[in-house]
């Protein structure tokens, strides 16, 4: 541990990001940097605590409850107390392939399971991993480091999101020989296209991390749709490569099957970051906006989780007349309610970026709950212009299931030109399943277990949303870690890899 009373002695200080109306003006990113005094004292506040829960990476009640990279998080807080950041640095990257990922974009479930939470504020655990790891670029720690001798095995991943990233990033180390295969025009995936630059940075953060691995020897192939009609088939790839690795992410979004969606103007979310992320970075941020954008526009976001929260800060950036962000499930409390103990992760209120600049440009949390989307309305040449909504509550119908219950007299009218989808994903997308004849479970996923991550057909291994469902950027990590390790072993007949 750090400094026996340092729980004591020092309240928690979270490093502060950028002002709302300083960072609406541009697209870096939010987060500011924090000096080494504060962040020795916000390591020491970590506890003695016997048996330490933030680093358990389990799942409680169907949530992460601490960090499931198993970072060794009381570790790596005592060294940084004792300024042995070097140290603290090798320690973080045992278990993390990408800590200026998950340093930046992680809802910290370590800080949801920390021992200290129970009776104070929680340890700053994801504020001290981002400062390891941006420690550790600033100083070029971090240099190529290609492994020393190559086995005569290849490997295909399909897909450059956090789950494929690390799958090639832990397979390179063991030698292999590794391409990653992703369709879009630069690598990344989901952190590429899927966050938005203010949240983490593609040129300094994703681009910097990309060229190390290519430093590294992986090599990556942009614009390649696997697919029986392209060059690039999946017999062509089981041809080719000694394995597969699929990590294509859960990318089929939930829709709204409501009268009137087929208006002008109604889009779904993640075609409107990934179309304002790739203008942006195609004109050195420096342009005006895409053609799809929210400008002088009023703006509803129907979803509440991060993709929303994203639809928001961009829609306000883009210079929107306003935003609105609906939710149909209620507001949650502001400590933790009696039936969400610890380790659970905390389902509390909290206003996220997007919300703080909402409500410092517009005055008030956009955020609407028990709200549920009754109709879309469009004009006679098919322009949305608003949606009608209800007040609900939420109770049980004739079977003992919880369903939406219309409150009487709340049906009213909010005008809108912009109506963005965020109400998650479905599952990943069945093309690229059917063509490599893969089995799926009950949700659509590719079935393959968890630890192990086969595939009914040789071979060919599943990792990340495309296995599991939506989920977290550290579970993808987790998973792509896992997911090479098997396939090592399928190489191999053993392996090394964690």
């Amino acid at each position: 541990m750090g400094k026996p009373t340092g729980f004591l002695e020092f309240e928690r200080a979270t490093i502060p990001d950028r002002s709302p109306l300083e960072r609406i003006k541009d697209w870096k990113e939010i987060h500011e940097h924090g000096d080494d005094g504060t962040l020795k004292k916000q390591a020491s506040r970590c506890m003695d605590c016997g048996v330490p829960y933030c680093h358990t990476g389990i799942n409680i009640s169907g949530m992460a409850s601490g960090c499931p990279i198993n970072n060794l998080i009381p570790e790596f807080n005592d060294l940084i107390y004792r300024d042995r950041w070097d140290e603290a640095l090798q320690r973080l990257r045992k278990t993390n392939n990408f800590p200026e990922f998950t340093g930046r974009v992680c809802p910290a479930p370590c800080e949801g399971s920390c021992v200290l939470g129970i009776i104070e504020p929680p340890v700053t655990i994801k504020n001290i991993e981002c400062s390891i790891i941006d420690h550790g670029w600033d100083n070029n720690l971090l240099t190529p480091n290609p492994p020393a001798q190559r086995t005569d095995k290849t490997v295909a991943i399909v897909g450059s999101g956090p789950a494929g990233l690390a799958a090639a990033d832990q397979l390179n180390q063991a030698g292999h020989t590794v391409t990653v295969f992703e369709r879009a025009d630069r690598p990344g995936g989901l952190l590429m296209y899927g966050i938005p630059n203010m949240k983490l940075d593609k040129t300094e953060i994703v681009d910097r991390r990309i060229k190390l691995m290519e430093d590294e020897g992986i090599v990556f192939k942009c614009n390649v749709f696997v697919s029986e009609n392209n060059e690039w088939t999946p017999a062509k790839l089981r041809n080719e490569f000694d394995a597969v690795i699929l990590c294509c992410g859960a990318t089929k979004p939930r829709d709204l099957p409501i009268e009137g969606r087929d208006a002008n103007g109604v889009y779904q979310a993640m075609d409107f970051l990934t179309t304002n992320t790739q203008y942006q970075l195609d004109n050195s941020f420096d342009g005006t906006n895409p053609e799809l954008n929210a400008t002088g526009k009023e703006v509803i976001v129907i979803g509440g989780g991060d993709t929303g929260t994203d639809c928001v800060g961009t829609s306000i950036r883009q210079g929107c007349k306003n935003v609105v962000q609906l939710e149909i499930m209620p507001q949650p409390p502001m400590d933790r309610a009696s039936n969400n103990p610890w380790p659970e992760w905390p389902k509390v209120y909290k206003m996220d970026y997007g919300q703080q600049e909402a409500e410092a440009t517009q005055g008030a949390d956009p955020r609407s709950y028990l709200v549920m989307t009754k109709e879309i309305l469009k004009d006679e040449a098919g322009n949305v212009t608003g949606l009608q909504i209800v007040d609900i509550t939420w109770g049980k119908n004739d079977q003992g299931q919880f369903v939406p219950q219309e409150t009487d007299g709340t049906l009213r009218t909010l005008d809108a030109q912009l109506i963005l989808l965020a109400m998650g994903f479905l599952g990943p997308e069945e093309k690229i399943i059917d063509q490599f004849k893969l089995d799926t479970d009950t949700r659509s996923n590719v079935k393959a277990d968890h630890e192990i991550y086969t595939t009914n057909v040789d071979g060919v291994f599943a990792a990340g949303d495309m296995r599991r469902g939506q989920s977290l950027v550290v579970w993808a990590i987790n998973e792509g870690r896992g997911a090479a390790r098997e396939c090592d072993r399928f190489l191999m007949g053993s392996t090394q890899l964690p």
